[in-house]
């Protein structure tokens, strides 16, 4: 299939779609920490994380800016490698269901996968930026 023709166009219609709404996505979703960011923070504190006053804050901003890079396509790189850094960390060891007591497990189970869907959307928009660069 040439990249002229229309099966190609319609490819690069539906990816732009999916990573235009990714990008949004992980950035609203990311804002919303900031709606109330003592529990997010407090979150934070009670899975271990070091210094969660500045931490929360700064992962939180970190994926705004990476949601909005990915779904406007600048800095690619950077900002899905951002992205992926982040999910791939806060998946593993804020949403480790397996260590949770039994009235939150369903909650962890729940963000874990969802966050390992957000990682897979994000790795193969990561392939992307570098190959297209």
């Amino acid at each position: 299939m040439s990249e002229d023709s229309p099966e190609s166009d319609t490819n690069d219609s539906l990816s732009r779609l999916g990573r235009i709404a990714l990008g949004l996505g992980l950035a609203f979703q990311a804002s919303e920490d900031f709606r109330d960011m003592d529990d997010t923070i407090e979150y934070a504190e009670s899975a271990g994380v070091p210094l969660p006053e500045i931490a929360a804050p700064l992962a939180s901003g970190t994926m705004v800016v990476a949601g909005l890079g990915i779904a406007l396509w600048r800095l690619p790189r950077v900002a899905t490698g951002a992205a992926a850094t982040f999910l791939a960390v806060v998946t593993a060891t804020m949403h480790d269901f397996w260590n949770a007591d039994e009235d939150d497990r369903s909650g962890e189970r729940l963000a874990f996968f969802g966050n390992l869907a957000m990682l897979g959307g994000v790795l193969v928009f990561l392939r992307r930026a570098y190959r297209s660069e």
